[in-house]
Formats: structure tokens, C-alpha cells, sequence
């Protein structure tokens, strides 16, 4: 298993974050700090503002505030952003198969131009890291629910990210394929020592696989460990019924 060598070392700062539509404001004064090799759980009521802030993240949504990374060496650069959306909207008639969706993602040359051999041993190796390699010729549609988000999250690991944003990756999974997926971050965190910044509503697994925890509504109620967040008087207050 890989050293943590630079765990803790590497920081994405996610600072004065703001977001504001005409006269709505989505959320405000955000700041936190991701560490590599470790899973920061986001919660929250319906309407924080969660899946805006990994959007304001990507750069997908223009914000307030400013994003700062550091590298093991201290270095000021832009960290490799993977995602992995909550759904993944297709056609599930289509012949589709998992390969070529990689192929699709991964070459900006025809996907009859590529050798077939290289770019099959490449996604084979990222459906490896997720214990996924016996899908590569499935078609899309014939996946279950949680082996296309593992399919998903193979292909944000593509090229290895520093920070892994990870959108309710595993709404409406069975709780077996949530408990699959939990493990399979929380190891890719400690084995490729990369930052995950997870949306989740299911605080039984927040409980079990998070090291850290944002409690967000509209404005950072709470940034700690388990037990910090989930003790204080913000958690109780937000989740009380």
C-alpha cells in the first residue's frame, strides 16, 4: 500500500466563496480547507447550496471569493479537478459500452484512429481502481445503479486528480452498492492520497467513512471531525425531525 507521505502536506483553500443570482443569494462567506488523503463529507438541508458550491468549484458557476492550492512543495498552483455528476443522463436503448465511453472522454481523436489495445489497457486500469474491470464491454444501459457511478468515478480518475468532487454520487443505490462506493473512496483517498469533497444525505455513512465535515446552509454552519459536527448545537438545529 502507498505511503502517506504528503498526506496533509497538499491543500485546496476554498476562500470568501460566494454566489449570488439577481437579488438571491445561494450562499455566502464559504471558506474551508481540503487536505489530500482525506474525505470531507458536504451536508446540509435541500437548498445549502451544496451542489452549487462543487459547481462554483469546477468553475462552472461564476462566484465570489478565490481558490488556492498547494502542493506538497508549497507551490501556488491549479489543483486536477475530477467530478462525478449525480446522474448521468443517456439514451439506455443505445449499444453504448463502457469502453467507449471512455474512449469517447479520453482521445480528441477519432475513436477509429486510436489503438485499440493502448487505450483499452488505460481504461482497464481505472476500472481496476475501483474494482469495476469486468464492466469495460458492458453496455451503459445494462448497468445497475452504483456500477455506473463507479464507472463515473473511474473516468474522474483520469488523468489521478488532486481534489475528487463527488456530486451525491450514490443517490438512489441500494444501501450494499452505497457501502461499496463509500469504501472505494475512502481507500482511494489513503492509497492515491487525493482530497474528496463528497455531497451526501446519508449521515450513517458520512459517520462511518468521513474524516472531515461541512455543515452547509447558505453559510458555513460547521467544519470539523465527526464527532464535532456532529455534536454541536448546528447539527442538532439543522436536522432536528
Amino acid at each position: 500500500m502507498k505511503k502517506h507521505h504528503k498526506a496533509k502536506l497538499c491543500e485546496t483553500q476554498v476562500e470568501n466563496f460566494g454566489v449570488q443570482v439577481g437579488e438571491l443569494t445561494i450562499f455566502q462567506d464559504v471558506n474551508f480547507t481540503l487536505h489530500c488523503g482525506e474525505l470531507t463529507a458536504l451536508i446540509g438541508p435541500n437548498g445549502a447550496g451544496k451542489s452549487t458550491l462543487l459547481k462554483s468549484i469546477l468553475g462552472e458557476v461564476q462566484h465570489t471569493g478565490k481558490l488556492n492550492y498547494f502542493d506538497a512543495k508549497g507551490k501556488h498552483l491549479r489543483p486536477i479537478i475530477g467530478y462525478v455528476p449525480q446522474t448521468l443522463k443517456f439514451d439506455t436503448t443505445s449499444p453504448t459500452s463502457v469502453l467507449d465511453l471512455f474512449m469517447a472522454c479520453l482521445t480528441w481523436r477519432p475513436v477509429w484512429l486510436c489503438p485499440s489495445s493502448f487505450i483499452r489497457e488505460r481504461v482497464l486500469k481505472n476500472l481496476r481502481r475501483v474494482q469495476a474491470e469486468y464492466l469495460i464491454d458492458r453496455r451503459l444501459g445494462a448497468l445497475s445503479g452504483g456500477e455506473l457511478q463507479r464507472v463515473l468515478l473511474a473516468l474522474a480518475l483520469d488523468p489521478l486528480p488532486d481534489l475528487l468532487l463527488l456530486d451525491e454520487p450514490v443517490s438512489g443505490v441500494d444501501k450494499i452498492g452505497m457501502e461499496i462506493f463509500y469504501e472505494l473512496a475512502a481507500k482511494l483517498c489513503a492509497e492515491e492520497d487525493l482530497a474528496i469533497l463528497l455531497i451526501s444525505h446519508d449521515l450513517d455513512m458520512v459517520e462511518k467513512y468521513a474524516d472531515k465535515i461541512i455543515l452547509l446552509n447558505k453559510r458555513v454552519l460547521k467544519f470539523g471531525n465527526v464527532q464535532e459536527v456532529f455534536q454541536s448545537d448546528e447539527m442538532k438545529q439543522v436536522f432536528s425531525g
